[in-house]
């Protein structure tokens, strides 16, 4: 059986439709499931980057995009009533229910649906409240674990040269993005074309022309 290992953030729109879909993207298949909250804008500071939130156009078409494919996938979605926001205080409580640096699935099924349904305020304090109150953790939100549980994800994930999310990694392979789950699917099941160029040498492709950046 194979194991996967999830990286999420719950800001990401993206991430919460691979998580609902997952289950159903790979049905019949037999595998096990670790999720790694990660902090996304330390993997796009890491990059140089903005998310896709943090650019002009991009923005809106990113809303326009989640909004068709959670109506295309059968997902509840609706907007939070601000994007992007700070998921700090949701990562940690979603730490916070367990013993370690990962989460079980009930608990990012809760907090995913906390901030993609309904279209409340994510970072609302009496929500937030009202949301720990259902879960129940099992430490204090101010317990440094926490933090160092956080922060151990993402390095795993910057040591692994992830850059987005969500990402999932099973036998060292990295797959990016809701759009991965037919990709990951084929993986897990075995898929020949693995075995082709087309995949095994896309790393090696020569860069023709580098652009400096600010």
């Amino acid at each position: 059986m194979k194991h996967i290992t999830c990286y999420l953030d719950f800001i990401s729109p993206y991430a919460y439709l691979a998580f609902e879909r997952l289950p159903h993207a790979l049905q019949g298949l037999g595998y096990s499931v670790t999720y790694k909250p990660v902090l996304f804008a330390a993997l796009l500071k890491q990059n140089g980057q903005l998310g896709p939130a943090e650019i002009a156009g991009k923005r809106e078409w990113t809303y326009r995009q989640v909004a068709w494919l959670a109506r295309e996938h059968g997902v509840a979605l609706q907007m939070p009533s601000a994007h992007p926001f700070n998921p700090l205080a949701l990562l940690r409580l979603a730490l916070a229910c367990g013993d370690g640096p990962a989460i079980n699935r009930h608990v990012g099924e809760a907090v995913f649906r906390h901030v993609w349904q309904g279209g409340g305020d994510a970072e609302d304090a009496a929500r937030v409240t009202e949301l720990a109150r259902r879960l129940q953790p099992r430490r204090s939100l101010d317990d440094p674990s926490l933090k160092t549980w956080l922060r151990q994800n993402t390095d795993e994930a910057l040591a692994l040269g992830l850059f987005g999310v969500p990402t999932f990694v099973v036998d060292g392979q990295v797959f990016w993005g809701f759009d991965a789950l037919p990709v990951l699917r084929a993986w897990m099941q075995g898929d020949p074309w693995f075995a082709s160029a087309a995949w095994t040498d896309a790393a090696q492709l020569p860069v023709a022309v580098q652009r400096q950046t600010r």
